[in-house]
């Protein structure tokens, strides 16, 4: 008997919690599938779950293998899948969905050379700061900034990113610098409001742990290019991801404070759907994506 069905049924039949469901899937019989499972126990020496008339119930040795079984058939899938689109085009829709700001600077400019050789692809990109529903909504990936990622869901990191306190110079010479946390309800800090997702505050690491800290100021919005504008304009402080002042900060337009207590992991993700096999638009994209944020430079303006 083939030892990759056997792995397959396992799993399926694991999947969908009794032998009737699964063998309706496959179209067979449970007898079939019940037997597959016998042999592939016997060739192993290990009870890989218990079976019933009302249950089914995977072993403890059957849990580990089960995760293992199911990556050797990911792998599988892909490796199949691969060969046969190196023999034909990359084509389809492509829906993607990116944070507003960062859509406009880093993702959508750099899709017209992605699919310059790719006559066959049509690409659509919403670009909003509000975290859409993949599955629901109908996207094939969301570029996402930091922030907590469904296990459901697939994370890719595309580049390193952090997340800082940053001001004008002129801002600093005016009011100086804050030292601690503690100090900023002291500064003009411009934040997003209830309506821009962020009312609860700013995001640090204090102690190895996670701390937030309210602040609050003469202007706050919804958009973050505005809190951008502001900040460079002199008017406050503001708490900005480093792709989006990199420049500044080159050119010694803005500063940062507060450096030591910085989140480390709020990173530039690639998110899409848990599924057996990624569709070619997707995973290329990704890497395209990577490869171009690696450039030496790119994030200067100099790449």
């Amino acid at each position: 008997m083939d030892r990759f069905r056997q792995i397959e049924t396992f799993v399926r039949v694991a999947d969908a919690g009794s032998l009737a469901a699964a063998a309706l899937e496959e179209g067979v019989s449970p007898v079939i599938l019940g037997r597959r499972i016998d042999a592939l126990e016997k060739r192993l020496g290990v009870k890989l779950m218990y079976r019933s008339t009302r249950r089914l119930v995977v072993s403890e040795d059957g849990v580990a293998f089960l995760e293992r079984c199911r990556g050797l058939i990911s792998e599988w899938d892909q490796a199949e899948n691969e060969l046969t689109e190196g023999r034909r085009a990359i084509g389809g829709h492509l829906i993607v969905s990116a944070p507003a700001a960062f859509g406009r600077k880093h993702v959508a400019p750099l899709a017209p050379q992605f699919a310059l050789d790719k006559p066959e692809l049509q690409m659509s990109f919403n670009l909003t700061d509000r975290v859409v529903d993949l599955v629901r909504e109908g996207y094939d990936l969301s570029i996402r900034i930091g922030g907590a990622v469904d296990p459901n869901f697939v994370a890719v990191k595309l580049a390193s990113n952090r997340r800082v306190v940053c001001g004008t110079p002129a801002y600093f010479a005016k009011y100086g610098k804050p030292e601690t946390l503690d100090d900023l309800p002291q500064h003009n800090c411009l934040a997003f409001n209830l309506q821009g997702g962020q009312n609860r505050g700013w995001y640090f690491r204090r102690n190895g742990k996670m701390a937030t800290v309210r602040v609050g100021g003469s202007l706050d919005c919804n958009d973050g290019e505005l809190l951008h504008r502001w900040v460079s304009e002199g008017l406050g402080l503001g708490w900005r991801s480093t792709w989006e002042i990199q420049q500044q900060l080159a050119r010694g337009e803005l500063e940062t404070v507060l450096d030591e207590y910085a989140l480390p992991d709020y990173d530039i993700l690639a998110v899409y759907p848990q599924q057996r096999y990624v569709p070619a638009k997707v995973r290329y994209f990704i890497d395209y994506l990577k490869e171009m944020y690696a450039r030496p430079g790119y994030w200067d303006g100099v790449a």
